[in-house]
């Protein structure tokens, strides 16, 4: 299985120029094929574990060419996704920001100027017109992964890299009206790229934030940027404190939520965002364990999304955006509601499904996102590598080890394909695509990651030092 999906994942290339530059994210033969290789179209979030997969595997490699080989994709990937950044960014006349990545970009060979063209597409083109957030995020995460394994510090000391990883950050440094740490985003700006109702602050994009934040830390040169590394030290501090204060739901904080009042005043006030406890769906109080706690999916002013999101939970832990307590009670849930949350075919993207009246509202009734498919509680195998470097680093690799047991028991057979429906994610998806890019990579990584742990400090962090609070002279 570990040989047929390097086999495919090497059929997969997209060259330009001559130089591979990214992955096709499916290639099923079987299908009209959609948005998925209009001529050759590479996305920026797929690509992620596709690089990682050649990153770990050039560190295993002794000859020297064959490892040139595996990591020359990734560097050419971010190089020109980069160069794709400079491009102005206008859909239907109205200018998005500097720092905007695409979500995607196509190759194709213009047989007037007889040369290979690339196309960037950074939301002009995506359903539902919707930039990506997340994808400058992934383009720093990727870019500290090769510096890690690689060595080739060079590369993110390059003036254009260094200008790129700025644009992305001031982007999303910049004030305004908000008062939250948070980064406010619309529906489908994320992996969940249709609309779900998880606009506002999804746990998936702070997650994602907090990592490229600390990320980028480790890479500006810190003499040039003391102003803008102070912003982002800050900005580590006060969102690390949000998520774990406002985002954490265990048993104890559920049940302090169902005693709220509303319509409190002041700095003392205990209801802070002002939720009605009557918002609070009746699955909840079944969901939750005595021991064990998750990040919910949203907090804004009179608002939880309750729903679990399994890549902001993971990407939480990988980036120490929680405590080492919280961590270790996502991996309590996750082994408390194993049928729930893994089922016959890990991972639910989110728990639990929008069903009935409440699809139709938060959907459009999307025929897509019915229950139990795509993003509305679908099973995407892509996430057993999240899920495997999170048990790896809380010291849980029994939990990955049972995930990847039942990945290899169907994944193969199946044709590789993109998600699973049904409440255990029994059935492969009504519009899954075969082959999947990401599908196969991602078992790839996190079989890598199982049989040689070493491989976690390429995509993870330890806790941020937590500042002394001392009290003030004058109190």
């Amino acid at each position: 299985m570990v040989e047929e999906a390097w086999e495919r994942l090497q059929k997969s290339y997209v060259t330009y120029k001559g130089k591979p530059v990214g992955t096709l994210a499916a290639m099923d033969p079987s299908v009209e094929a959609l948005n998925y290789n209009q001529i050759y179209k590479v996305f920026v979030r797929d690509f992620v574990p596709s690089g990682l997969a050649c990153l770990m595997k050039a560190l295993a490699e002794t000859e020297a060419t064959k490892r040139t080989a595996l990591v020359e994709p990734v560097k050419n990937f971010l190089l020109k996704t980069l160069h794709l950044q400079g491009w102005e960014k206008t859909i239907d006349n109205f200018t998005l920001g500097e720092g905007v990545l695409p979500a995607s970009f196509k190759v194709f060979f213009d047989s007037c100027r007889k040369k290979d063209i690339l196309v960037a597409d950074f939301g002009g083109s995506a359903i539902g017109r919707v930039a990506p957030v997340d994808s400058g995020f992934w383009w720093i995460i990727l870019l500290r992964a090769y510096t890690k394994s690689t060595h080739d510090y060079a590369l993110a000391e390059i003036p254009e890299v260094q200008r790129g990883m700025k644009l992305i950050l001031y982007l999303c440094l910049s004030d305004g009206f908000d008062t939250f740490p948070t980064l406010l985003c619309a529906d489908g700006c994320s992996m969940i790229d249709r609309r779900m109702g998880i606009y506002g602050y999804p746990i998936e994009i702070q997650a994602l934030f907090y990592f490229a934040l600390r990320c980028a830390r480790h890479m500006l040169k810190e003499e040039r940027e003391k102003e803008l590394l102070r912003r982002i030290d800050k900005r580590i501090t006060v969102l690390s404190y949000h998520i774990q204060k406002y985002y954490w739901l265990d048993f104890t904080q559920l049940n302090n939520i169902y005693r709220y009042k509303t319509e409190e005043y002041s700095h003392t006030a205990v209801n802070k965002f002002n939720v009605i406890p009557e918002s609070i769906p009746d699955w909840v109080f079944d969901f939750m364990p005595l021991r064990g706690g998750y990040l919910i999916g949203n907090v804004s002013p009179a608002r939880m999304d309750f729903r679990w999101f399994l890549l902001g939970n993971c990407i939480a832990i990988l980036g120490s955006l929680v405590s080492v307590g919280q961590a270790t009670a996502i991996m309590d849930l996750i082994e408390a509601r194993w049928e729930d949350l893994i089922g016959e075919m890990p991972l639910k993207i989110s728990y639990p499904a929008l069903e009935g009246h409440e699809w139709r509202i938060v959907t459009g009734f999307d025929p897509k996102n019915t229950r139990w498919s795509y993003h509305n509680g679908g099973s995407w195998p892509v996430l057993i590598w999240l899920l495997t470097a999170a048990c790896i680093k809380t010291g849980r690799p029994q939990i990955a080890k049972r995930a990847i047991d039942l990945v290899e028991q169907r994944l193969s057979k199946d044709g590789w394909p993109e998600y699973y429906d049904g409440k255990t994610g029994r059935y492969v998806g009504k519009q899954a695509r075969k082959y999947q890019t990401w599908s196969i990579s991602g078992y790839l990584v996190a079989k890598m990651m199982i049989e040689n742990p070493s491989y976690l400090p390429m995509i993870s962090f330890e806790e941020v030092a937590k500042p002394r609070h001392t009290r003030a002279a004058s109190f």
